[in-house]
């Protein structure tokens, strides 16, 4: 008996995904890949951009992809690359800022139980 294949047919129905409800299905993909070579700033593709994203109701979705794949280029979710980049870093700082405020609580906590102890 021939081994089945390891690739789904394409008869068979693809699973739900969020990008099946996203405004933007069926859109030319390089709307929301701004480069600016078109003469027009980039800026202004962007914003353009961003009007599809403003009535999607898989905005945040889209967005958390974005974040979680590092996607370097476009707009996802509403927001820019260069947005995007700074909610990580932001994220990176926040966690940063907790990690250092938690490790003082802990020496503190262990510097006041040495104390008691004594």
């Amino acid at each position: 008996m021939p081994r089945p294949s390891r690739y789904a047919p394409d008869s068979l129905p693809r699973p739900y995904h969020w990008s099946d409800d996203a405004v933007c299905q069926g859109e030319e993909t390089a709307l929301f890949f701004p480069a600016g070579k078109s003469g027009v700033p980039t800026v202004t593709d962007e914003q353009y951009a961003k009007t599809f994203c403003s009535r999607c109701p898989v905005r945040v979705d889209c967005l958390r992809h974005a974040l979680t794949f590092r996607e370097a280029y476009g707009v996802w979710g509403g927001f820019s690359e260069s947005e995007r980049a700074a909610m990580l870093r932001e994220a990176r700082l926040e966690a940063e800022r907790r990690r250092r405020r938690e490790l003082k609580e802990r020496r503190a906590k262990e510097a006041a139980d040495a104390t008691a102890a004594a």
